[in-house]
Order: C-alpha cells, then sequence, then structure tokens
C-alpha cells in the first residue's frame, strides 16, 4: 500500500522530501505533481524501477517514449548531445516551464534507453518535483498518469489518484490539485523546432 504525502509547492518541507527521495534510492516509484498534469516516476538509474514502470502502464521499456525530469539546463549535457546557440535559446526561454523537449541523446543514457537517438527533456516549473531531482542528484524517469474517463484525461486530484494507484506504487504525493492539460512536446532534435503536441506551454516561446 502506498504512502500518501502531503508536500506542499510554497514550500516543500525537506524532511518529507528526503523520504520520497530514500524511497526513490531503493527503486521506489512514485506519484508526484508536475507544472501540468501529475506524474509517475522513478531514479533513471534503477533498471527494476523503470521495469516495474513499465509492468504498470504495460508498455515494452525499449518502446517507451518517456521524459526526463531535470533540475536545470546544467544537466543537459549528462544526457544530451551538444546542442546549438539557437536551440538553447528556445531552451532556455521556456524552461522550467510546461514543455517537453525531444532533444539527441548521447553516449550517458542509461543501458535500457541506449538504443534511442532521441530523449524527452523535462524542467517543470514546479518546487516539489524541482527538490525531489534535487536531492536525489540525476533525473526521474517520468510519465504522465492517464485516466480511462472519456470526458477527462488526467485526474486532477491526488487522493482520487492515491485511490487508483495506491496498490501499484510505494508514495502518491499530495501537493494539491494538477493541471488536467499535459505539456507541449517540440521536438528540435533536427534543428528545427516541430510541435508534436500542443499543451499547456504556448508556442510564443519558439
Amino acid at each position: 500500500m502506498a504512502e500518501f504525502i502531503k508536500i506542499y509547492e510554497e514550500n516543500p518541507n525537506p524532511k518529507e522530501i528526503s523520504r520520497v527521495v530514500a524511497s526513490l534510492k531503493k527503486g521506489g516509484v512514485i506519484i508526484y505533481p508536475t507544472d501540468t498534469v501529475y506524474g509517475m516516476g522513478c531514479d533513471i538509474t534503477n533498471t527494476r524501477a523503470l521495469e516495474r514502470i513499465a509492468r504498470i502502464k504495460e508498455v515494452k521499456l525499449d518502446k517507451t517514449n518517456w521524459s526526463f525530469i531535470c533540475e536545470s539546463l546544467s544537466n543537459l549535457s549528462d544526457y544530451v548531445r551538444q546542442i546549438d546557440t539557437s536551440t538553447f535559446k528556445i531552451l532556455k526561454r521556456a524552461l522550467p516551464g510546461p514543455y517537453t523537449f525531444i532533444l539527441p541523446g548521447n553516449n550517458n543514457l542509461p543501458k535500457v534507453f541506449k538504443k534511442k537517438k532521441t530523449v524527452g527533456i523535462r524542467i517543470p516549473d514546479n518546487t516539489i518535483a524541482q527538490a525531489l531531482v534535487a536531492e536525489l542528484g540525476n533525473p526521474i524517469v517520468s510519465t504522465s498518469i492517464r485516466d480511462e474517463d472519456e470526458l477527462l484525461e488526467y485526474t486532477t486530484d491526488p487522493e482520487l489518484i492515491y485511490e487508483k494507484w495506491e496498490k501499484l506504487v510505494d508514495i502518491v504525493i499530495d501537493g494539491g490539485y494538477g493541471d488536467n492539460v499535459a505539456s507541449t512536446v517540440i521536438d528540435i532534435s533536427n534543428g528545427d523546432p516541430v510541435v508534436l503536441r500542443e499543451g499547456k506551454g504556448s508556442l510564443g516561446i519558439l
């Protein structure tokens, strides 16, 4: 049964952040708030946790397109090949913010993602997500939690999220009501930006 932990975005409690990060380091799977919809995530370096999310989501791990949640643009070089100045300027304008950028991956990608030529990078404008990644010391691999409801694609109420996922994950963070609009996805892996999904993020940054 998952723990249900209340963390306030205005001032995340360091003790609660540490509790969640301790779980991540042990291979835990968490559900946490971002600046868009709630996400399910784990430590990028823990293969067993990645495989567990793949089982929960009923997908093949090597076929997934999950995002890497980073703390800042300074983390990019860990997993992304060198990018040009115009691409960097777009990233700087947009992040932190409700965008996922598809960028060319490098040779440091975790083993399970080695075959991928690109990675999706997110830096959410959410202090809870940022605090988790900062304390963990490396990105969280993340996927949005969708709803089967035909009217509402994403559940926004943390208590309802907990009811649905409590037997499948280790921790559900209550960071307040989430959004029901996902991030805007922009592919810049080949230089010119291509919008793959228009979401919460304005296209005015391009």
